[in-house]
């Protein structure tokens, strides 16, 4: 397997990678993913509307400052020389390197064509890839697509070559087509098929939610590296657990109640910075749902904090819940360090369960 990635003149410290995720991906959550091990972390996807440039949300998309190289942003659209003006425009504004959506399934995505809609029309596929490759000769073109739009229409091969062609630098792919969307078990067959016709390098991506899943995707495509997204929801920090495993064959414990606590807290006041307070409450409040699943009273405490509209009353109820599970881990020790039950190995968070 290769030990380096790299997407044009970029050297990525692992082989690690955040996908990009409608609503999530912002640049709190790519920041806070890069700081916890991800090598690179994508944006959510930007319009190719430049009627859109001026609205808060795309301008708070375009916003990269303080980000951690290299800026990855993903632009999705089907007219082609719109999405070369969304390239322009972004590279102008920090990006380094330019993804493009071929991948999302989401209907309201398809309905105009574009995401893996494109993966429909091979021919409209290389129209977009040559007219932005051709409008940011100086930063790298990427691509995010499907293994095809349904499982009799598995086009993959067809799309990596139309991508080399045009001179896309890397090619990310979801072990799904688009009619799958998100059902079923992810299949790695296509993607070692990919790899191995490849002249680019290729990224795995679709139910990677473990260490020994990333070892085991990326032995069996040969890929260059995973992209992980709904797994990294809440729990960020997979992406140092897994490298860990990678080097080492071995795990990292499982973060304390303390430190979930504290990343959480990092990650909202990061999010209100941003947002501001009115959207930022708003923001967090899914954040907060998925750092406390699994959690012992988290059900109650998540109906509670979706009440809240203050900064002020989201801390405060955090703050409170936290406290509260941090005693009962405590607990938990003194009666697991007393009674020598089977507890004794598991991790703070997992004897937490509710």
């Amino acid at each position: 397997m290769p030990l380096l990635m790299r997407i044009g003149r970029h050297h990525l410290k692992n082989r690690l990678i955040v996908a990009p995720m409608a609503g999530v991906t912002d640049r709190p959550f790519r920041q806070l993913c890069k700081k916890l091990g991800a090598g690179m972390a994508v944006s959510e996807m930007v319009t190719s509307n430049s009627l859109l440039y001026g609205s808060a949300k795309t301008a708070r998309r375009a916003n990269h400052e303080g980000e951690v190289d290299p800026i990855s942003v993903q632009i999705a659209g089907a007219d082609p020389q719109m999405m070369a003006e969304a390239a322009r425009h972004n590279v102008d504004r920090g990006a380094q390197i330019i993804d493009i959506n071929m991948g999302c399934p989401a209907k309201k995505v398809c309905n105009v064509m574009a995401g893996s809609a494109l993966l429909q029309d091979e021919s409209l596929v290389g129209h977009i890839l040559d007219a932005v490759v051709k409008a940011v000769p100086e930063v790298p073109v990427t691509l995010k697509i499907r293994t095809g739009w349904d499982r009799e229409h598995r086009n993959a091969l067809n799309i990596l070559k139309i991508a080399e062609n045009a001179g896309v630098q890397a090619l990310a792919m979801h072990g799904r087509t688009r009619a799958c969307g998100y059902t079923g078990e992810a299949e790695y067959d296509t993607i070692r098929a990919v790899k191995a016709e490849a002249r680019i390098p290729v990224i795995a991506n679709g139910d990677i939610t473990t260490p020994e899943k990333a070892q085991y995707v990326l032995e069996y495509t040969d890929a260059d590296a995973v992209m992980i997204g709904r797994a990294a929801q809440g729990r960020p920090w997979i992406f140092r657990e897994i490298e860990h495993f990678l080097a080492t064959g071995t795990h990292l414990p499982q973060p304390e109640v303390s430190e979930i606590h504290a990343v959480l807290l990092e990650h909202i006041h990061d999010l209100y910075a941003f947002y501001g307070d009115v959207t930022g409450v708003r923001v967090a409040r899914k954040h907060i749902s998925w750092y406390t699943r699994g959690l012992v009273g988290s059900s109650a405490f998540r109906h509670t904090m979706n009440q809240l509209d203050s900064v002020a009353e989201q801390l405060t109820v955090v703050n409170d819940y936290f406290a509260q599970a941090a005693r009962a881990d405590s607990r938990l020790r003194y009666e697991t360090n007393h009674d020598n039950n089977s507890a004794q190995n598991m991790p703070p968070a997992s004897r937490l369960a509710a």
